[in-house]
């Protein structure tokens, strides 16, 4: 089938009710529960982006399978154009929730056509896993699949060592296999979009590593988010139900996160990718070059967020009138070198881009963990910061919607108006720069890059025992042995 609509994305989550909690409320239909359906209709709206007439061509390929337009983050690249095409349509749909959305589907597409390309590294477990990922591929891009992933065990205590201390009490563990399948059970971590996916993926991640000894939390394996014995449990919702006035972004762009239970669920044999194989485990982000297309996506997405930060600090410099001042023009200015250092490493990513043994055109991994690292550590906090900044009392003396409608509204629209803008407008600009950097939204947009990636310091210490120094090394030492 070719590439789904909106509607159909809908349909299907009505069709297939799964177990999801949020407020100790069993939800009964995730496309009309107050605190979920506005997500669902902003993933929505991404589906039929695929279907606009202007954008078909930019957003679509034609399936190998059916001939059909399928969505194009399904499309395994062969060549740097590819990655390019694959980039600007992965841009339009960030730039549809201003780069807030962390996990829209292209994120998840991203992974499976990675391992598709890459389907003989599962066969070192076993022969028929390459298969199963194959196929799996296939029916997630003739279907147009929505799918979430969870990657983190639950733990009882934290420790600092390389791998997890994991517990079979709390952590995703192998029960038995059977003739149909294997039976897990336990938890997981961070399903985010999970009430309003279609399916959710098991695997692991490379900052947890697996030790010698968790042959039993070693696997990588999908199922349907209605599968008996799978449990969602949400947080909070941002959605308050408040308008996209007062809450631009909370009101659209809610796309939960969640902890995953799994009580003694079947995964069916041909929904396995890996199975018992600590090592594979361990090593298959970089086996399959799977990161370097997910780290795409998601620099991607941050150039997008850091353009958007970017456009709305000079909207409110403009509507207050402050772009005379030294400061605030060395904020912004801070801004534009932020962005165009993320844009420079993606286009690295691109250029120094190379095929694996099997053909798959993979984007250099070392800008894009670069961008990754600085965007989630230290420039998105302080854009975040530097809205505050910008912002100053006018993010605090803020009229809601209904006092334009109030008795209020002739003092409202006479003292907030400003000599650029009038009150409205002022009061939508700021209610998004609140969203942007004051509300309960935007607290978790903060701790979400900060964390996106893993553990920082994990990763840190990752890429301080991997790096290749020596080459620098060796330059410094032959100028330390200089004779004149």
């Amino acid at each position: 089938m070719p590439a789904r609509t909106g509607q159909e994305y809908i349909a299907g989550l009505k069709d297939r009710p799964r177990e999801v909690w949020i407020d100790g409320e069993l939800v009964k239909d995730v496309t009309t529960h107050p605190g979920l359906r506005n997500g669902v209709k902003s993933v929505a709206a991404l589906y039929d982006m695929q279907r606009h007439p202007a954008l078909r061509e930019e957003m679509t390929f034609a399936s190998p399978t059916t001939g059909d337009a399928v969505g194009l983050s399904f499309q395994v690249p062969r060549t740097i154009e590819d990655l390019m095409r694959k980039r600007e349509m992965m841009s339009r749909w960030a730039w549809a929730s201003c780069g807030m959305m962390g996990r829209s589907p292209d994120f998840m597409n991203t992974i499976f056509t990675a391992w598709a390309g890459s389907a003989d590294y599962f066969a070192q477990d076993r022969p028929e896993f390459k298969q199963n990922v194959l196929n799996y591929h296939e029916f997630l891009r003739e279907n147009d699949v929505t799918l979430t992933h969870a990657l983190v065990n639950m733990q009882r205590r934290r420790t600092p060592n390389a791998s997890d201390t994991l517990s079979e009490d709390v952590a995703l563990t192998l029960v038995k296999e059977t003739d149909a399948g294997i039976i897990v059970k336990g938890s997981r971590v961070l399903a985010t979009l999970g009430p309003i996916s279609d399916e959710i993926a098991i695997y692991p991640v490379a900052s947890h590593r697996l030790a010698d000894e968790d042959g039993r939390h070693s696997f990588s394996f999908s199922i349907p988010c209605d599968t008996p014995g799978l449990k969602f449990l949400c947080r909070e919702s941002f959605d308050v139900g408040r308008s996209h006035f007062n809450h631009p972004l909370g009101s659209r762009f809610e796309e939960m996160d969640c902890a995953v239970f799994f009580d003694n669920v079947l995964v069916p044999w041909e929904r396995v990718f890996l199975l018992g194989n600590v090592e594979l485990c361990n090593n298959y982000a970089a086996g399959t070059q799977s990161n370097a297309h997910t780290g795409h996506q998601v620099l991607n997405r941050c150039v997008v967020k850091a353009e958007f930060i970017l456009g709305l600090a000079d909207l409110i410099v403009e509507t207050l009138g402050s772009g005379s001042i030294p400061h605030v023009q060395e904020q912004v200015a801070e801004l534009i070198t932020q962005r165009d250092m993320l844009q420079a490493c993606l286009r690295a990513a691109e250029a120094d881009a190379t095929p694996n043994e099997w053909g798959m055109m993979n984007p250099a991994s070392a800008p894009i963990q670069a961008g990754r690292a600085l965007f989630g550590r230290t420039i998105y906090p302080r854009m975040v910061e530097i809205i505050q900044l910008l912002g100053t009392s006018s993010l605090m003396a803020l009229p809601a919607e209904a006092d334009f409608d109030a008795g209020i509204a002739p003092e409202v629209n006479r003292y907030l108006a400003t000599d650029s803008t009038n009150a409205w407008e002022r009061a939508r600009l700021f209610h998004l720069a609140w969203d942007v950097s004051c509300s309960a939204f935007s607290g978790r947009q903060v701790l979400y890059e900060r964390m996106f990636g893993g553990n920082p310091v994990r990763n840190a210490l990752a890429l301080f025992n991997t790096y290749d120094k020596e080459p620098f090394r060796t330059k410094v030492r032959a100028f330390l042995e200089l004779d004149d």
